[in-house]
């Protein structure tokens, strides 16, 4: 019995109570939350080592990190340091996004030595398949889409990624509609091109039941990625991308129907002030599914620094409601992540998630940020490195880049004005 199935005859699950242990909820809240879709927890059943995390409404925002192997000089060993890094770091979920090379070995790898959930975008695999078999990523079939989403499913994934909502009358529209960066999903484009090649609908939209009766029986969550993700600034909420959502609609309504947790992942690049518009038109639309934001990114300038772009654009949507922030590094649209880019997208990616749940109240996400203001007020330098987000860093920073003084503030050493103020209001020690 699925999940959802369970959810809805009003039984709690041993992954729901280890998800309400973690969360400091109630069992019962994290029941009604997976009944109503608006939490979801990926956990396949073949997914032997996995500690299930709920990703939701009422929940800590969490992160994902992407690795995978891509390109013919990727090895899965190194891709399995970028997976150890991520998750030393503190990514929540892992997406192994792999385009070449050893695919299969890589999934099963990357399910093996971790705990947390994995997805993966099996479309990804099936185009490598089809270019190595017939020299032709067109020429593959849908039968052989479906063999992979299957084989990702059998093996252990816990959430897949798929453009079920990519129809050709989206496709037309965004051709009418005359967009500045037409296809910058790598899934959406090969599949989007396999569609007008061989002049016939999405077989992921035609057959959305096959989609569903796989993910149903082996209780994996469906992450529905949007083909019209828009690449720049001008395209976003542009007629193809809420098209495409209002489909996305569609189909968590029948995804629920049939036992199956779904959320939904978007939107990419868009300008900060159609953040929360996005966002509530997404949470409307989708029935209040979970929402899962690549980034977003909020301007297309920032090659090298897109980690901190996407920082900002995560925050924002944490805030107006978006529960999984998908990472991003500085190696975005300019190349392959190295293993400390990786740690550098999650530690950003978790500094949005946390200003997000800030934003949105969350006490244990405010009593943090209260120790760390308590630690500072005291000048107590142990714990303020224990409380930040990134231990190793501020030790590396505190031990290196300051003025050798023990106690007293970085800035002002010891003339430092705020204890001096401290001292007058006859206070406890504070530091700038």
């Amino acid at each position: 019995m699925s999940l959802l199935t369970s959810a809805l005859e009003g039984t709690i699950t041993p992954e729901m109570e280890q998800v309400a242990a973690r969360e400091k909820v109630s069992p019962e809240f994290i029941r009604q939350g997976v009944a109503a879709g608006t939490i979801v927890i990926p956990a396949n059943i073949n997914h032997k080592t996995i500690i299930p995390v709920g990703i939701g409404k009422g929940l800590r925002t969490k992160v994902s990190a992407s690795i995978g192997l891509y390109g013919s000089e990727a090895s899965v060993a190194e891709e399995i340091v970028k997976v150890k890094t991520a998750l030393a770091a503190g990514t929540d979920a892992l997406m192994d996004l792999s385009v070449s090379g050893d695919i299969d070995t890589m999934r099963k790898e990357t399910l093996n030595s971790v705990s947390v959930p994995v997805g993966t975008l099996p479309v990804y695999q099936a185009i490598a398949e089809a270019g190595k078999k017939y020299g032709s990523t067109v020429k593959m079939t849908a039968e052989e889409m479906f063999e992979v989403i299957e084989r990702h499913a059998a093996d252990g994934v816990d959430f897949l990624a798929l453009h079920c909502a990519t129809t050709m009358d989206v496709v037309e529209r965004a051709k009418r509609e005359g967009r500045i960066d037409p296809l910058v999903s790598y899934g959406g484009a090969h599949l989007i091109g396999w569609m007008i090649a061989n002049q016939c609908e999405n077989p992921l939209y035609e057959q959305y039941d096959r989609v569903l009766e796989i993910a149903r029986k082996y209780n994996v969550t469906l992450s529905l990625a949007d083909g019209m993700r828009p690449g720049c600034l001008a395209d976003s909420l542009d007629g193809a991308q809420v098209q495409e959502l209002v489909i996305l609609g569609e189909l968590v309504r029948r995804a629920r129907e049939a036992g199956v947790q779904i959320m939904i992942k978007g939107p990419g690049h868009m300008p900060l002030d159609h953040v929360k518009a996005t966002v509530t038109l997404q949470k409307s639309l989708c029935q209040g599914a979970p929402y899962f934001v690549f980034g977003p990114l909020l301007t297309d300038i920032a090659a090298g620094y897109d980690h901190i772009n996407a920082a900002i654009g995560g925050a924002l949507s944490a805030w107006a409601g978006a529960e999984l922030l998908c990472y991003v590094t500085p190696a975005e649209h300019i190349g392959v992540p190295s293993a400390d880019q990786v740690r550098e997208g999650v530690i950003a990616a978790r500094i949005a998630a946390h200003a997000g749940d800030l934003a949105k109240g969350s006490q244990e996400a405010w009593q943090w940020d209260l120790e760390m203001s308590m630690a500072r007020k005291k000048l107590d330098w142990k714990r303020q490195l224990e409380l930040a987000i990134d231990p190793p860093r501020a030790e590396e920073i505190r031990k290196t880049r300051n003025s050798g003084e023990s106690t007293a503030c970085a800035m002002c050493g010891k003339y430092c004005a705020m204890e001096i103020v401290a001292k007058y209001l006859n206070t406890t020690k504070h530091s700038c």
